[in-house]
């Protein structure tokens, strides 16, 4: 009796994990983040040379955008500034390309992308669809680099750890560490 009420209990669970997991994706994609902007950097592929310009690209674009960043009052100025400087980002990961002997180009755009939960230093960002500057160096196929551009937290703190969650997994496993008590 008892195995089949731990069953029902995991069969539940299971329904209901599906069950919210459907209504969170709805609920993110018909709620847009509007606070944040965000950058990702696709790197070509996981390369080290591949993986190793994409991060001295990072640099070139974060430190061409800090002074435009910082003359931003709000996320719509700052999607205004990025989408004026598209040309701008994408010679300027061109030329860092060329400098180092790539064979391949970049391209830059702005538009809304689903990105995972991520935590910044304390800060927590949902799991959801965001706005972002999005640059794919070659086919943009490996690894990437990602922040937030506006309010600006990839322009301080750098080589802060950051940390991935799963409220799923958390769950499970706090259902199961019950379970064990």
């Amino acid at each position: 009796m008892e195995e089949k009420i731990r069953i029902s209990c995991i069969s539940f669970l299971i329904v209901g994990i599906i069950v919210l997991s459907g209504i969170g994706l709805w609920s993110y994609e018909a709620q847009p983040k509007k606070e944040y902007l965000r950058i990702h950097i696709r790197a070509n592929s996981n390369l080290q040379t591949d993986q190793s310009i994409k991060y001295q690209i990072k640099d070139e674009i974060v430190k061409f955008l800090t002074p435009y960043i910082a003359e931003c009052k709000t996320k719509a100025q700052a999607t205004d500034m990025l989408n004026g400087k598209l040309k701008e980002i994408q010679t300027l990961c061109d030329k860092t390309l060329k400098a180092n002997r790539y064979a391949y180009t970049s391209k830059a755009s702005v538009r809304r992308e689903e990105f995972p939960l991520r935590i910044y230093d304390g800060l927590t960002l949902e799991q959801g669809f965001y706005d972002a500057l999005i640059v794919e160096l070659g086919s943009g196929e490996g690894d990437n680099w990602w922040c937030v551009v506006y309010p600006p937290l990839c322009f301080v703190g750098q080589g802060q750890a950051y940390q991935y969650r799963s409220k799923i997994l958390d769950v499970i496993n706090d259902f199961f560490c019950k379970e064990k008590k």
